[in-house]
């Protein structure tokens, strides 16, 4: 399984979104998305809510934002991923402070990756 990280831009109201993919590069398919999911409330079924954001200089974590239902603003619904597929993802959280420019990313199951913010 690979991640590629598109883009982490700033959006309007204080939000920053992080795009990209997740591939299966192996022969098998890949069906333990569950930790993906991070502590999802019951029932709300397989997405990349578990993703984090860590503002090193600011000391602060940042989780996926939440509607009013408690669903997460992410993608949702991979509950596995076949041989060679590719799935788009996004995730939206807080916007760190503007005089923040990078941040790590984490995904369970990925590699943790320094990403640079746009916009």
């Amino acid at each position: 399984m690979s991640l590629v990280i598109n883009s982490v831009r700033r959006d309007p109201g204080g939000f920053l979104t992080v795009s990209g993919q997740i591939k299966n590069t192996g022969s098998q398919s890949y069906k333990d998305t569950v930790a993906w999911r991070g502590i999802e409330l019951k029932g709300t079924g397989e997405s990349v809510a578990g993703a984090t954001l860590v503002d090193k200089a600011g000391k602060k974590r940042y989780y996926v934002l939440r509607d009013t239902e408690s669903r997460c603003l992410c993608t949702t619904g991979v509950s596995s991923v076949d041989p060679g597929q590719v799935v788009p993802f996004f995730a939206q959280f807080p916007a760190p402070p503007t005089s923040t420019s990078e941040v790590e990313f984490s995904l369970p199951t990925f590699a943790t990756a320094t990403v640079k913010i746009s916009g």
